[in-house]
């Protein structure tokens, strides 16, 4: 039976060598691809059958060592059809390493080197211009075609990728044979990183071979991490003068007389291979190939099984359309690539796009895809060149994103109207039909935008009755567990929040950066409490009684501040000095809670340099409330009647619900005590008064996957993201919750005060009477407000006092008050046709 090059015996494969799949849908195999099980348990049981020492020594366990490498070394040569007559290996860290190493060697040679490399080159390639005399980016195969038929004969060296790690593309391998042929002393790398994970590589022909190749053993194999530079021997000269040389690289040496020492000779990894090799790795590599052959047979039937894969995934991909015709999603490539592995890897690449022509952030998409356990790649993928080609940046245009703050892996995922990067998924030998099909399906029930067969809509009285403070909380230590302020106690309320609220962090040892739940889901059993009569945090950790209970002093006077440690830590992308608690008692608390070398940090409000962050996209407003610890503004506030909804969608998915603190608000409104409160009414309000107090609502709140762990046991629960996806994403942002600041009076004479069971008030957008302070509250500011949680499309339409506005969005008109489930029609698309249960905003047109 012809199976189109698909492995059908991959899923008996994947049982028995891939436990680490059982709930994982991973498809990243262009950044690294997966070890198998039998392979790592034969690498463990060598290690301890077997002593083995370093290689630069006459005893038996180092001439064990020195063996096993040079069998090794052999069967990499064998496993490219390279002949080890004209081809060496030279272990490297990774591809990257083996490409700088040939930039030394280029750079050795007398009066240095032009460099010429591809637009579509990855970033490492890109960094050997920096070496050059001069350097120039070919910015398409026809200008490498005249590069080639330039007569010009200096000392060059011109990089390609084999396959371009951002869309798959693979590019002409015959450059190196003909550059050989036309242009004398001008030398041929490739990189060859990505063509490797999945790709045949044959250097049989030593006459059209690459000078130099890189590869990474990981990409291929799944372990171990390593590299290596398999070079032509008859290229080995630009070698000859590099400058450096490091341990067992050299036959002779005098450290007291300069220049004075001889390398070795007598094969080129003798003499670039610099200090001991990473000799384990390496004999683990040596099972990693016995695997692989045992397992697939040969990398001809890796990339056939994972290239048709990524014909699938292409194939449907490409016929993905909304209700009204358009394409959900702009595949990246060239589309006439994928009827062969010749010219395209199992790579696609691709952003999606809204039925209304929007794009829908790759941040986004990544955020639902890792609730929903897949595994993949998303922004620059290390590629600049393939974002300006294929995304259709300009160079103008990314010099103005990095210009208004744009970095790699920010959130910055559209700017001006378009994407900065994009989506890749990618299969290897491991990869199955189940994981295509799976990810279709999450497509077509996430994305694809269908008409409901019918406008639904709900009434909602609006009443008269009050609503008071259900709870306030204070989370003194950053992404730990918050503290509940007693009924009947005042709490101050500050410039930057409720006071002590995110005043300490968590920060890492190693890299000094704030820790988040996200990454160290312990951090919930982190339990701090406030004890304000004897200005004590006190810490403890219920799920670990036996660590006893922190007592850190509250006070912030510069003497009792002084023996902490003043440090640089980012947070929140931020950069930031911390105030550091170093002593052995706190650092081992809680590095044994969490699990990881860290400790406690402080960030008094005296050093905040934060503002709130606007749009939820890290772009800080300079004269925007200041924050201390918070991801983005000074308070966060809930209603508890969205809640409730939320809890209604989550019970017609069969989940489970959640309380209001997985949602980490500092204030939750409670229900009306008439019971006619309307779930997400709070985008509606512009402000609130809590007894006495101000507050001005800045913007609704852009949420992550943080809301799916359990706050009592770090569970993962991912119903709340799920069902916020489904029922409240708008332009992109999946939202809950409204960012707010104090709006202090005029005249303060004590400190601001709220408590719960304070009554509340609020203001819509565009009410008129409004009773407090100064008549601040105009037009503007109103809309203002409502394009901050709803975008710059939005406009707000006034209604009688008492009533609920509405808002106009993209020429349709909204009351983003609730969600309805309906019964969408019956799918068109034809591959994974079903009537399926979708929550939407309710439309008056």
């Amino acid at each position: 039976m012809d199976t189109g090059g698909y492995n059908v015996d991959v899923q008996t494969i994947r049982r028995t060598e891939y436990p680490q799949l059982s709930d994982a849908i991973y498809l990243d195999h262009a950044s690294t691809t997966l070890y198998p099980k039998s392979a790592i348990e034969a690498f463990a049981k060598d290690l301890t059958s077997h002593l083995y020492g370093n290689p630069h020594s006459p005893s038996p366990s180092s001439q064990l060592s020195t063996s096993r490498v040079d069998d090794v070394r052999l069967r990499v040569l064998r496993f490219f059809n390279a002949d080890p007559e004209h081809f060496d290996v030279v272990f490297t860290a990774n591809a990257t390493a083996g490409i700088k190493l040939v930039a030394d060697g280029m750079s050795s040679l007398k009066g240095g080197f032009d460099y010429f490399y591809h637009f579509e080159a990855h970033t490492s390639l890109v960094g050997v211009r920096e070496a050059s005399g001069c350097s120039s980016c070919l910015e398409s195969d026809e200008e490498v075609e005249s590069w080639l038929n330039d007569d010009r004969m200096t000392a060059s060296l011109f990089a390609w990728p084999g396959q371009s790690n951002f869309s798959g593309r693979r590019l002409p391998l015959h450059w190196a044979g003909r550059i050989r042929r036309a242009k004398a002393n001008c030398y041929s790398l490739l990189d060859a990183a990505a063509l490797a994970t999945t790709g045949c590589l044959d250097l049989s022909d030593p006459s059209t071979a690459p000078d130099f190749t890189v590869f990474s053993f990981y990409k291929i194999f799944g372990f171990p991490d390593l590299g290596a530079l398999i070079v032509r021997k008859d290229s080995c000269g630009i070698f000859n003068n590099r400058r450096y040389f490091g341990g067992g690289t050299v036959d002779f040496l005098l450290s007291t007389e300069a220049e004075l020492f001889a390398r070795k000779t007598y094969a080129p990894h003798a003499y670039l291979e610099d200090g001991t090799i990473a000799f384990h790795s390496i004999i683990a590599l040596d099972h990693m190939l016995d695997s692989h052959a045992r397992l697939y047979g040969s990398q001809a039937n890796v990339s056939r099984h994972a290239f048709s894969l990524a014909q699938r995934a292409y194939k449907v991909m490409d016929r993905l359309t909304h209700d009204n015709g358009r394409k959900l999603c702009t595949i990246y490539g060239q589309h006439n690539s994928y009827k062969s592995s010749e010219t395209q890897g199992p790579i696609v690449s691709f952003n999606m796009q809204r039925s209304d022509g929007s794009w829908i952030g790759y941040n986004e998409v990544e955020r639902l895809l890792s609730v929903r356990g897949f595994h993949v790649r998303v922004g620059g993928m290390c590629n600049s060149g393939s974002i300006q080609l294929q995304v259709g940046l300009s160079a103008e245009e990314m010099k103005k994103n990095f210009a208004a703050g744009h970095k790699c892996s920010d959130e910055n995922d559209v700017m001006n109207g378009k994407p900065t990067g994009a989506i890749r998924i990618s299969f290897g030998a491991m990869s199955s039909e189940d994981d295509v099909v799976a990810f279709l399906r999450f497509l077509e029930e996430s994305f694809v935008d269908v008409r409901p067969p019918q406008m639904v809509s709900r009434a909602y009285s609006v009443g008269d009755g009050e609503r008071r403070i259900e709870s306030l909380t204070v989370y003194p230590i950053k992404s730990c567990s918050g503290f509940q302020v007693p009924a009947g106690v005042d709490w101050e309320v500050r410039p930057h929040g409720l006071v002590w609220d995110r005043e300490w962090c968590l920060v890492h040892l190693g890299t000094g950066r704030a820790m988040s739940q996200k990454q160290f889901k312990k951090m919930v059993f982190i339990c701090p409490q406030l004890d304000l009569k004897n200005g004590m945090l006190l810490i403890s950790c219920h799920n670990s009684p036996h660590l006893g209970v922190l007592r850190i002093p509250l006070d912030s006077n510069p003497s009792s501040m002084a023996a902490l440690k003043c440090s640089s830590s980012r947070v929140c992308g931020d950069a930031v000095n911390i105030l550091r608690y170093d002593t052995p008692e706190i650092m081992n608390f809680f590095t044994a809670a969490i699990g990881v070398n860290c400790t406690l940090a402080r960030f008094p409000a005296s050093l905040t340099n934060r503002n709130f962050k606007s749009d939820s996209r890290n772009q800080a407003q300079q004269n925007g409330p200041n924050i201390l610890l918070s991801n983005e503004s000074p308070i966060l506030i809930i209603n508890r009647a969205s809640v409730d909804r939320v809890n209604d969608g989550i019970e017609l998915r069969g989940g489970k619900k959640v309380s209001p603190d997985v949602f980490r608000a500092n204030i939750v409104i409670g229900s009306a005590a008439d019971g006619t409160d309307m779930p997400y009414a709070e985008d509606n309000w512009s402000h609130i008064q809590i007894g006495a107090e101000v507050f001005e609502l800045l913007g609704a709140c852009r949420r992550c996957q943080m809301i799916c762990i359990d706050q009592d046991t770090a569970e993962k629960n991912e119903a709340p993201y799920l069902t916020l996806h489904d029922t409240r994403r708008i332009n992109g942002r999946i939202i809950f919750g409204q960012h707010a600041t104090h709006t202090p009076k005029l005249a303060h004479t004590t400190p601001a005060t709220i408590r719960v069971g304070d009554p509340v008030k609020t203001w819509n957008l565009g009410q008129p009477d409004m009773d407090f302070q100064t008549s601040i509250m105009r037009n503007d500011v109103q809309q203002d407000s409502a394009r901050r949680s709803f975008g710059s499309g939005t406009t707000v339409t006034p209604s009688p006092p008492g009533t609920a506005n509405s808002l106009v969005m993209e020429g349709k008109t909204f009351m983003p008050l609730d969600v309805m489930p309906v019964r969408a029609a019956q799918q068109k698309s034809g591959f994974l046709g079903k009537l399926k249960s979708r929550l939407r905003l309710a439309a008056f047109v």
